[in-house]
């Protein structure tokens, strides 16, 4: 699909009647098969949010496009990819991690998680710095939980860099590459350091209003450090629907994951009112995100926020309006 993108006031209206003040600088994208459309509130459709844990959702694509080049198989372990030696973490699977299945922990302890939640409450600093050799000394200290469903930031991490070095380039590089090049997104890309951020890169705040500093970190990019304009995540969102993006077959549900839900290569389908969704979320210091495709209408829905406050149910509720045909 080749999405013409402009501005929607009627789209413009209701994502404020959705989100109501507490999200002043937000944006919106619906791709359907009448089109394309976005808008934005408080910010024009070029301006850059961080897009967190939705990386992962990129990540899951990565990974089953390598599947697909060849440049990896399903039983791939991350030992065979990148320099861990013997380490427990070395023996994991790509596909483990691609489905949070590897026994990994969420962050490992020698990331101090708890002092970085308080340093980021207090300060509003970044508490996820990590270059790629730091991240790879954190691994060699992690033991390895049971193989069951478990979500794990530091998975994550690990994979995209692991798919990045199977690919011989770096994992800002692969996404480059792979994903905004070929799909002609001028916006999207993973910042290592603050010197990197655009100058649409917008400021990000806490729930309550408090500046927060961007995250960036070379570390940090295959789990959440990826950032776009709601322009970008439009065209991104109609490739992955008409399936011309890198390994949309990492949508395909493979293994349960919680109570009703079902999960592929990072992107988690759940039934809602007898219709399955694929949908993926994100979160930041100060932003948040929510992308969800109903694929048998043909319809995805992305909200972007610059205010670290959930917009998850209120993309279902856009989605529901989109798909059901009432939302134009």
């Amino acid at each position: 699909m080749t999405a013409s993108i402009h501005g929607d006031e009627r789209l413009a209206a209701r994502l404020g009647e959705l989100l109501g003040p507490r999200h002043p600088v937000s944006a919106a994208a619906v791709v359907s098969p009448r089109g394309v459309t976005v808008a934005g509130r408080g910010t024009d459709l070029d301006d850059d949010f961080e897009i967190g844990s939705l990386s992962k959702g990129v990540t899951g694509l990565l990974y089953a496009d390598a599947l697909a080049r060849g440049e990896i198989g399903p039983d791939t372990t991350l030992g065979e990819l990148l320099p861990l030696g013997d380490i427990p973490a070395a023996r994991v699977t790509l596909q483990s991690l691609s489905t949070h299945r590897s026994g990994l922990p969420r962050l490992p302890r020698s990331a101090r998680p708890w002092r970085r939640t308080l340093t980021l409450w207090r300060h509003g600093v970044n508490p996820y710095g990590e270059d790629l050799d730091q991240l790879l000394d954190q691994a060699r200290d992690v033991p390895l939980g049971k193989p069951r469903p478990r979500y794990s930031n530091f998975g994550f991490e690990l994979l995209g860099h692991a798919l990045a070095n199977a690919a011989a380039t770096t994992y800002a590089e692969l996404i480059h590459r792979r994903i905004a090049v070929p799909l002609k997104l001028d916006c999207f890309y993973v910042a290592e350091t603050t010197d990197q951020l655009r100058p649409g890169a917008l400021t990000g705040r806490s729930r309550r209003g408090r500046r927060r500093h961007p995250w960036t970190g070379e570390g940090l990019g295959p789990a959440g450090g990826i950032r776009a304009s709601v322009a970008g995540m439009a065209r991104f969102t109609a490739a992955v629907l008409d399936g011309s993006a890198p390994g949309v077959a990492a949508l395909d549900p493979v293994a349960p994951f919680g109570a009703g839900a079902h999960i592929g290569a990072a992107w988690i389908t759940v039934q809602v009112k007898g219709r399955p969704i694929t949908w993926h979320n994100g979160g930041t210091g100060g932003f948040r995100s929510w992308l969800g495709l109903d694929r048998g209408s043909g319809t995805g829905v992305v909200i972007l926020s610059a205010t670290a406050a959930s917009v998850d149910r209120h993309g279902f509720a856009l989605l529901a309006e989109y798909s059901s045909g009432n939302g134009r």
